[in-house]
């Protein structure tokens, strides 16, 4: 059946207008997105369609750049959305001190990392009042590991006259639980930092759907 056959109140469109984003489903969400469907098939269809063969959400929206890239035109519009929502949230974390708004930064890199296909190492280097002034990869791996090397890191925070670091890994492969390989690194990188007076105020670890804070486990 088509959307236009649907009584108006069930529409996704009309439900937004009347309830706010938050009450949809996320087939009405991404139906609002995709805007159209395909023949003999309504928009929520496709966007169930969609979910089904990307498992969630966050795996349909990770994946959409490289599906663009390969000429498959929808998933244009998803790639967008989620360079629109890094850079509103890279927007608010270089604005305000991120120690009173951990969620900003803890937002931006699950979206950065948290469907990366390979382990990867970001620093998040923050001026005197723990405000961003950027946010990179450092190091890239593979699925399992990547190596990290603590001098490079001091020279890039040098570089970038931090005050502070926020470090994160991601577990692409696993859950977000530090092993002790993980907490040994952060003590040496702590460490080597503090040695040109940079503190790491926390480390992240990021999986599919999970995000853990060293600070909130009282590890840093």
């Amino acid at each position: 059946m088509s959307i236009t056959e649907w009584p108006v109140a069930e529409r996704p469109r009309e439900r937004l207008k009347a309830r706010g984003a938050a009450a949809l489903s996320d087939a009405e969400l991404l139906a609002i997105l995709l805007g159209t469907g395909t023949r003999g098939r309504n928009v929520v269809e496709v966007a169930r369609d969609m979910l089904g063969r990307f498992g969630r959400v966050s795996s349909l929206l990770a994946a959409a750049e490289s599906e663009h890239r390969r000429g498959a035109a929808k998933f244009a519009q998803f790639a967008a959305s989620m360079e629109l929502a890094r850079r509103a949230l890279a927007e608010e974390m270089r604005a305000r001190d991120s120690l009173t708004s951990p969620g900003a930064v803890r937002g931006y890199l699950r979206l950065r990392m948290q469907e990366l296909a390979h382990e990867a190492f970001y620093g998040v280097f923050l001026d005197a009042q723990n405000r961003v002034i950027v946010a990179e990869e450092l190091f890239r791996g593979t699925l399992t590991q990547t190596s990290v090397y603590p001098r490079e890191i001091v020279k890039h925070a040098l570089a970038h006259n931090a005050a502070a670091v926020i470090l994160a890994h991601n577990h692409p492969s696993g859950v977000a639980e530090p092993s002790l390989q993980d907490q040994a690194l952060t003590r040496t990188l702590a460490e080597a930092l503090a040695l040109v007076d940079i503190k790491v105020l926390d480390h992240f670890i990021v999986a599919p759907g999970a995000c853990l804070s060293f600070a909130e486990r009282g590890l840093i």
